[in-house]
């Protein structure tokens, strides 16, 4: 899933405009002053964009402006776009992830290890004492005197060798404690939720952080939505596995639509959060609407049962005036007003509704 995190397709509904052919190369004979391709002539719409918008043409804040700018272009450029973007695409938030992706899969291997060892030394107890029930019975038959002397000599070299052995298991154990230790450690610097494949509640409170610092000082407007799978469905599904599969369902679903500037994470118990960048409210609730249709569209089977899959939303600014965590509480709040909302799938927080 990892390498899935920037691959995604766009929430929002595209107005084709008009056909772009493919992209050219510059002519070493051509003026320079002016674009010789598609790719060009958008790339400086984009910069045109950021500086009427008053914000810095940094690196990040051109990123962003690229993809969002890119929503109202045709079906044609965006796919050929899309396609560089692929080949070029080396995040180091996807290095982060498959790092801790491989260590907890050698932690795992360490446990194994030390429970397999575990079992040897269970083994080499009950073979100590096999040795010693046969001895209690050779020594009631004395003409077994030699027998009984050979089997004396194997019982003190298994003994010998058992507490070599619990020795060397009690040394892994601490091994496996130290491993254990810097594992945990490591775990409190994680981005990613191994569970939903997406970005975890840590990198989400980070991400927020950010960018409300970012609104403050370039007085942009940004979004948040969270995501919860419809107690509705809750209600009438017990299973707990299938609610499980149901979750993780909604959580690719945010990941294949979302833009590659959104930020999709896991908030905790199921419920989803995604910043939208440089996104007012009124577009957040237009991504919320395709995203509530997207989501009905895609029915689950449990047995021979048709389940429609259904979500709420809640919608909130963030807002650089209060903290993370009231902006969180804000769309929260709001997701769970949408519970009871027969008109609409999602809610805006009532600080933030317009009018």
């Amino acid at each position: 899933m990892a390498g899935n995190l920037r691959k995604r397709r766009n929430i929002s509904a595209v107005e084709t405009s008009h056909d772009v052919p493919s992209f050219g190369g510059v002519d070493s004979a051509s003026d320079l002053s002016e674009p010789t391709s598609d790719l060009e002539m958008y790339s400086k719409e984009v910069l045109s964009r950021l500086i009427h918008d008053n914000l810095p043409p940094t690196p990040n804040n051109f990123a962003l402006y690229f993809d969002r700018l890119l929503e109202d272009k045709s079906e044609t450029l965006r796919q050929q776009i899309n396609a560089v973007l692929e080949f070029e695409d080396n995040s180091d938030d996807e290095k982060t992830i498959a790092l801790e992706k491989s260590l907890k899969s050698g932690f795992a291997s360490i446990k194994s290890i030390l429970q397999v060892t575990a079992n040897l030394y269970k083994n080499m107890a009950l073979m100590a004492k096999i040795l010693a029930k046969r001895r209690s019975e050779l020594g009631t038959n004395p003409d077994t005197s030699s027998v009984l002397s050979t089997v004396t000599a194997l019982e003190q070299d298994v003994g010998k060798l058992n507490s070599i052995l619990k020795k060397q298991v009690d040394h892994m154990k601490d091994l496996y404690q130290d491993t254990a230790g810097i594992l945990k450690n490591v775990e409190n610097e994680t981005i990613y939720d191994n569970q939903f494949g997406i970005y975890n509640k840590r990198y989400l409170l980070n991400k927020l952080e950010q960018e409300k610092n970012l609104i403050e000082e370039f007085k942009h407007t940004s979004s948040l939505i969270t995501i919860e799978l419809s107690k509705e469905i809750e209600d009438v599904i017990e299973n707990k596995k299938a609610l499980m599969m149901m979750t993780r369902t909604i959580a690719r679903l945010l990941m294949k639509t979302s833009r590659r500037s959104d930020v999709v994470a896991h908030y905790g118990n199921g419920v989803f959060a995604m910043v939208l960048k440089h996104t007012d409210i009124t577009s957040a609730k237009r991504a919320s609407e395709r995203l509530c249709d997207l989501v009905s569209s895609s029915n689950f089977f449990l047995a021979e049962k048709e389940i429609q899959l259904k979500i709420s939303i809640g919608i909130a600014n963030i807002d650089a005036t209060r903290s993370v965590e009231e902006s969180l509480v804000c769309a929260l709040n709001a997701m769970e007003f949408a519970y009871g909302n027969d008109a609409e799938d999602y809610s805006v927080c009532t600080k933030d509704s317009e009018g």
